[in-house]
């Protein structure tokens, strides 16, 4: 691939640097090269690309997903859940993962890919339960999220829930594919479910997997009520004392929902360096509470932002960040824009123990987005963040770049046909679903 010079209206650095306007940067070799005024970094023979009436910024970190969640949206539901351990054995269980198969995988993270590249989000870490489809069923997400060109982290959610054998085999699919993967664009990563649904002799056979391994582990952690009351009766420890109480929490832990914690539990994953992964908006969705990210950020905790797969607009979701939290502590200063910005992108390669991404500084991966500047209202230096997380949304990307390779240029998709992709959503959800072919 051939340098390639964006021309940006406002250039975006990282959070915590102030936009530079009339600024443009340099990709070469798949990473930043350089960032200086307009007209100073073109060479002969780049390929200069004008988005002078745009907003050149780092890519969306999401480190929560579950492409599989693609084809459950709008799905009936006979009965409606009661609780969190209604919805996930009277309905999630039993009528989405449990019947899964690795083309209905396939199809769901092909339409995935689409809405998260015209997101805005170059790198992602998925979680995937699906008992009866494997062996192989992350090789069969790999192979299409390569061919998209994001960046990505794959796991399976490993539990005890459906028996010894698809235990066993939960664990062997994480560990055989993160060993296959590597350090390449698409890795994997060691997985558990929750204290719940895993014992503790299993949770830390996965733990020491994960160690092995070196790829870190990431797990559901008090997503509702549901978890905590469970393990009070079970072990008389919260579930984050639990995990501490086996040695198995330290900085290569990534904790997703993080929301039913009690402020001794705050303290232990501080000190032990556990990164965290917020979804404001699929919490509300199960009635599971809003987790106390101010108090996380607070204590020094990595955090960054998931959609769950449930809502997989970014800018739903960091709005949904930015609105909660003021209502929570009725206080409108917490979660400025700013900071909802710096937990989609730093924050969120923080939280993937991925620290060169999330930012464009020279040597830093060329993953990016440039997103349309032409507001009703002005951008200026103080405002451009509330802009960008109040009032743009995937229509206004115009362009997304993961190693220095456009997946999306002026609107179009490069690397993936979305038609194509949608139909075969639609194909294979109507047959989950039950429904008659027209």
């Amino acid at each position: 691939m051939k340098p390639v010079v964006i021309t940006a209206g406002w250039l975006v650095v990282a959070a915590d640097q102030s936009p530079r306007p009339g600024w443009e940067l340099r990709v070469d070799g798949g990473k930043v090269d350089a960032l200086g005024p307009a007209g100073t970094l073109a060479r002969p023979g780049d390929q200069v690309v004008d988005a002078t009436r745009a907003v050149v910024m780092p890519g969306f970190i999401n480190t929560h997903h579950h492409m599989y969640g693609m084809l459950s949206h709008g799905i009936p539901v006979r009965v409606p859940p009661s609780g969190f351990s209604s919805f996930l054995e009277d309905f999630w269980w039993p009528q989405v993962e449990d019947r899964l198969t690795r083309e209905l995988l396939r199809a769901a993270a092909g339409l995935a890919a689409v809405e998260m590249i015209r997101s805005g989000v170059t790198t992602f870490s998925d979680i995937l339960e699906a008992p009866y489809s494997l062996p192989g069923a992350l090789a069969a997400q790999a192979e299409v999220i390569e061919g998209a060109g994001l960046r990505g982290i794959l796991s399976f959610e490993a539990t005890e829930r459906a028996g010894p054998e698809v235990a066993e085999a939960a664990l062997r699919e994480n560990y055989d594919f993160a060993r296959a993967a590597g350090s390449g664009q698409v890795r994997g990563m060691m997985c558990v479910h929750t204290t719940f649904t895993c014992s503790v002799p299993y949770l830390r056979r996965a733990r020491r997997l994960a160690h092995e391994l070196g790829s870190g582990i990431q797990l559901h952690l008090s997503e509702s009520a549901y978890e905590p009351r469970v393990c009070r009766e079970r072990y008389g420890l919260e579930p984050v004392e639990l995990y501490d109480s086996i040695g198995f929490l330290d900085s290569g832990v990534l904790a997703s929902q993080c929301v039913k914690l009690t402020d001794r539990e705050l303290d232990i994953l501080a000190a032990r360096g556990v990164r965290a992964s917020h979804m404001p908006l699929s919490n509300c969705e199960v009635g599971g509470g809003i987790a106390p990210v101010p108090e996380l950020l607070a204590r020094g905790v990595a955090v960054g932002l998931g959609t769950d797969g449930y809502i997989n607009n970014f800018f739903e979701v960091m709005r949904g960040a930015f609105l909660i939290h003021k209502a929570r502590l009725e206080d409108p200063q917490v979660m400025p824009a700013r900071t909802v910005f710096d937990l989609a992108t730093r924050g969120g390669a923080r939280a993937l123990a991925r620290p060169e991404l999330g930012r464009l500084t020279p040597g830093s991966p060329a993953d990016l987005v440039v997103v349309d500047g032409n507001l009703p209202t002005p951008i200026t230096g103080t405002n451009l963040f509330d802009q960008l997380v109040l009032f743009r949304n995937p229509a206004d990307v115009l362009s997304v770049m993961v190693d220095g390779r456009f997946l999306m240029q002026d609107g179009r998709l490069l690397t993936i046909d979305e038609a194509g992709a949608r139909a075969a959503l639609v194909s294979a959800a109507r047959a989950f679903w039950g429904l008659d072919h027209d």
